[in-house]
C-alpha cells in the first residue's frame, strides 16, 4: 500500500481481550505480506496478544514507531492491564479496558495520528455493566464525532454486494412505524455520498427493497412501499439520485439482479444482513458512513466460546483493514488537487 495517507497506520481496537479481537488482530498482522495490509497498531492490554499469540509484538509510544517496527513485529499501544484474563471469560476490567480502547482509536483517528479506525468486536452486555448506554458501537464513535446517530449509516459491504439496513436493532414489530418518507430519503443522500467519498464511484445506483412480499402487491400485501417508499425514491430522483424502489426483496439479491447497484437498502436488519452474510460471511466489512473519519468493523462478534482455541478466522478483521485502507486511498483521490 502506498500514498499520502499510509504514512499514518491504521488503527486497530481490541475489542473485549476476552474475546477473539486479540486473536484475529495478531493473525492478520502475520498475514500482512499475503493480503498486502498497510501498517496498523492495535489497542488494548498487551497481555491479551501474550494470551493468545507467541508471535513478535512491540509495545510502542507513538504512531510513528509503529509504521517503524510494522515489518517485524506487531505494534501494540498499550492502554492498561485488565486484569486476570482468561480467554472467553469477559470481565468489567476487561469491558472497561474495551471502552478505553475504542476511546483512544478514535482520538488518535480524529487528530490525524491514525488514517483510518477499524474496531474489533465488544460485548453490549459486558460494556453494558459498566455503564455503557449507547446501543453500539456505532452511535458511541458517532457521538464522538459531533455526529447525530440519524446521520451515522451503518453499511455492510463485500466484493459482490453492499447492503444498508434503514433501521437496525429494533423488533421486526417496529418497523414499520419507524420507516418514514425522511428516514430513507436522509440514509440514501448519506449512502450516495458515502460511496462517492469512500469508494469513488461518481454516479452510484441505489435500489430500495420493499418492506412486504412482493413490495406489498400494489398494496394487497401491505401499503409501505405505496405511502413510504415510492415517495422517498420519487423525491431522490428529483434531487438526481439514482434509485429504483421499491423492488420485490425475494429477487433483489439474484446475481444479474443485484449486479446493478452499487448498494442496496433494506426496512429491516435481517433482510439487509441474512443475504449478504450468505454470500459474504468470511469477509464481510461492517463500516460507517456520514462519519469525518474512516470506520470499519469485522462483521462478527467477540465469538467468547472459541476464543484462545486456535479456531478465530482472521478473514473479516483482514477484510476491514484492508477495506480501511481502500477508503482512505479514495478520500486521498477525492481531495487531491486537479492536475
Amino acid at each position: 500500500m502506498s500514498g499520502p495517507s499510509q504514512r499514518h497506520p491504521i488503527a486497530v481496537t481490541m475489542g473485549d481481550p476476552a474475546g477473539v479481537g486479540p486473536e484475529v488482530a495478531a493473525l492478520a498482522w502475520a498475514a500482512r505480506h499475503q493480503h498486502d495490509l498497510p501498517p496498523f497498531v492495535v489497542v488494548g492490554d498487551a497481555a491479551a496478544i501474550e494470551a493468545v499469540w507467541d508471535g513478535p509484538y512491540r509495545r510502542i509510544a507513538d504512531m510513528d514507531e509503529a509504521a517503524r517496527v510494522f515489518d517485524t513485529a506487531l505494534p501494540v499501544w498499550h492502554l492498561e492491564d485488565s486484569g486476570p484474563l482468561t480467554p472467553g471469560s469477559p470481565t468489567q476490567a476487561g469491558a472497561t479496558c474495551a471502552l478505553h480502547a475504542l476511546e483512544t482509536g478514535i482520538g488518535l483517528t480524529r487528530n490525524g495520528a491514525s488514517c483510518a479506525l477499524v474496531t474489533g468486536p465488544v460485548s453490549k452486555h459486558a460494556l453494558h455493566g459498566i455503564g455503557y448506554t449507547h446501543p453500539g458501537q456505532t452511535e458511541f464513535i458517532a457521538e464522538r464525532c459531533g455526529v447525530t446517530a440519524t446521520n451515522a449509516v451503518m453499511m455492510l459491504a463485500g466484493p459482490k454486494l453492499r447492503v444498508v439496513p434503514l433501521t437496525v436493532h429494533i423488533p421486526l414489530i417496529e418497523v414499520a412505524e419507524r420507516l418514514t418518507i425522511d428516514l430513507i430519503v436522509a440514509k440514501a443522500r448519506i449512502v450516495a455520498r458515502g460511496l462517492t467519498r469512500d469508494f469513488g464511484i461518481a454516479t452510484p445506483r441505489l435500489a430500495i427493497a420493499g418492506l412486504n412480499p412482493h413490495a406489498g402487491e400494489s398494496g394487497q400485501l401491505g401499503d409501505e412501499e405505496i405511502r413510504i417508499i415510492a415517495p422517498a425514491v420519487a423525491q431522490l430522483v428529483e434531487e438526481d439520485i439514482l434509485v429504483d424502489g421499491p423492488l420485490a426483496a425475494d429477487a433483489l439479491f439474484a446475481p444479474g439482479i443485484r449486479d446493478q447497484y452499487d448498494a442496496i437498502l433494506c426496512g429491516y436488519h435481517d433482510q439487509a444482513l441474512a443475504p449478504f452474510k450468505a454470500l459474504h460471511f468470511h469477509d464481510g466489512v461492517n463500516l460507517t458512513l456520514g462519519l469525518p473519519i474512516i470506520r470499519t468493523s469485522p462483521d462478527h462478534g467477540t465469538a467468547f466460546n472459541i476464543a484462545g482455541q486456535g479456531k478465530a478466522d482472521p478473514g473479516p478483521t483482514i477484510a476491514a483493514i484492508a477495506m480501511a485502507a481502500q477508503m482512505t486511498g479514495a478520500r486521498d483521490r477525492a481531495c487531491a488537487p486537479a492536475k
